[in-house]
């Protein structure tokens, strides 16, 4: 593992900082919970995906063997999030006329493809729900057989004052069960259940209900809850490190997976709870509930009426990372347009600092010595040992930027040996942890190149005319250029450029 201080990071269900130390040496199991694929990816979708995947890649640069599974919901998530209602991929598919595997592949492709574009590592394994019907009805047989759960109608409900007493229900959320009780009073009635706190392990289908699996209690399907439990347990073991996902997880899906863990294990199931803040819209939340969210395609190509212009995928990561993942995130255009800058100002600053690969010696110029780069080094680890703070390690890389600008303008000196460690290390940082690359607004490097290619040109026919003295030239050249966005400097050896629209 590569020596560097130990990560601390928020643990949700102490409300602290907390020394991450794995509980099998060298091995990290992380799940994290995947979309409901009943829709394109949204903006909130891009934010714990791109969150989990920063805690996925510095992890791995620690040299942990990292076991990252995400889900996917393709059953079981009814209306409103709640125990009653239309199962969301059923309505969507017979509102088009499809199988609801039909709805759930299209999608999960479309949300594959979109985190692709984002950065994205694909986790270790993406287990749906629907793959897993066997898993979850043993888990509800274990909780029934332990006296937390009772059956009625051919459902199955969670026992939630009954394990409240022997444990405590709220632990994550910090709600006790007389105020989710008094919260749910305005609801009409508690129908199969015997009170309106608990929730559903298992749902008798109705004659309409297409989704359906043969159980000991009815032919029915899952509860959104237990999906994540008993996929958790499958591939992570009845105690794993990392349980990941948006805050507005944290209750009630979150808390009723720790009871589900509690009450059929004896004990809880994950050791650290992280979640990331909201995308919001004029301080609302983003989601499909509230019809108020983007969807990354519209993102990508601009087809949104709140949208001013189209932004590449780099744009919307870059955007994400420069605020912590526990802030929240309030979409603009303005804030939009300052990500792009900021993403292409580090680009730019990247790309200058590749062409210092072999050092440079400037008469009279103070030198940028190793010890620059091992201070950069610690500030850089210190930021995402701290509870992965993203924004500070930005603003150090956004430093180098600086300092390679004094380079180029010929103002200090740098050795080749100097130069190729600031270059190991923004790389590091900005593509491997960051999971930066090297977009354009198309996404065509081979693009980018033929591009730059045509402004050297034009800027070595300014040359030429500087050569003859044809200053009349020279400065139209330069002027429409500005215009244009391109910001032009004249150097020592030459000329450098870069477009800062």
């Amino acid at each position: 593992m590569t020596t560097i201080q130990p990560l601390l990071i928020y643990n949700t269900l102490s409300r602290t900082k907390e020394l991450f130390s794995p509980l099998h040496e060298g091995r990290v199991g992380m799940y994290v919970c995947g979309p409901t694929v009943y829709g394109e990816a949204h903006l909130g979708h891009a934010r714990p995906a791109i969150t989990f995947d920063l805690l996925f890649r510095y992890l791995l640069h620690q040299g942990y063997k990292v076991r990252y599974v995400r889900n996917i919901t393709d059953v079981g998530h009814l209306e409103r999030d709640a125990d009653e209602g239309e199962d969301k991929i059923a309505k969507k598919a017979r509102l088009e006329q499809l199988e609801p595997m039909e709805v759930a592949q299209f999608y999960t492709n479309k949300f594959e493809d979109a985190m692709n574009a984002l950065g994205c590592l694909p986790p270790s394994i993406e287990p749906r729900a629907t793959g897993h019907i066997i898993e979850q009805e043993q888990l509800v047989s274990e909780i029934l057989k332990n006296g937390y759960a009772y059956e009625s109608h051919g459902s199955v409900y969670f026992d939630v004052e009954k394990y409240d007493k022997d444990h405590h229900y709220g632990i994550l959320s910090g709600r006790s069960l007389e105020n989710i009780k008094d919260a749910s009073r305005e609801l009409a009635g508690v129908g199969e259940k015997k009170n309106q706190a608990d929730f559903a392990l298992w749902k008798a289908a109705q004659p309409e209900h297409i989704m359906r699996w043969p159980s000991p209690w009815s032919d029915g399907f899952p509860g959104w809850h237990c999906e994540c439990t008993a996929m958790g347990r499958k591939y992570l073991g009845n105690h794993f490190d990392i349980h990941g996902g948006g805050m507005d997880l944290i209750f009630p899906h979150h808390e009723c997976e720790i009871a589900q863990a509690v009450a059929s294990q004896g004990d809880q199931m994950v050791k650290y709870w992280m979640h990331n803040n909201m995308i919001t819209i004029e301080g609302r939340k983003m989601g499909k509930s509230y019809n108020n969210f983007i969807t990354l395609p519209q993102f990508f190509s601009g087809s949104h009426p709140l949208l001013s212009q189209a932004y590449t995928p780099m744009t919307i990561r870059f955007f994400i990372l420069q605020a912590h993942y526990r802030s929240t995130v309030d979409f603009s255009n303005d804030a939009l347009q300052a990500a792009e800058k900021g993403y292409q100002r580090l680009m730019d600053g990247w790309k200058k600092l590749q062409r210092l690969a072999e050092g440079q010696k400037v008469k009279g110029q103070p030198m940028v010595e190793m010890s620059v780069v091992d201070q950069l080094r610690a500030r850089l680890y210190d930021a995402m040992n701290d509870d992965l703070n993203s924004p500070i390690v930005i603003s150090n890389l956004f430093d180098v930027c600086r300092t390679v600008n004094t380079l180029c303008d010929k103002k200090a000196s740098i050795k080749a040996e100097t130069a190729q460690a600031l270059i190991e290390l923004f790389h590091t940082f900005a593509f491997d942890i960051l999971g930066l690359t090297e977009d354009t607004a198309s996404g065509n490097k081979a693009r980018e190149e033929a591009f730059g290619k045509v402004v050297d040109m034009v800027l070595e026919r300014r040359q030429q005319a500087k050569a003859e003295k044809n200053w009349a030239l020279s400065d139209e050249i330069r002027d429409r250029l500005s215009a244009l966005g391109f910001e032009v400097k004249d150097t020592k050896d030459g000329y450098s450029w870069t477009l800062t629209k």
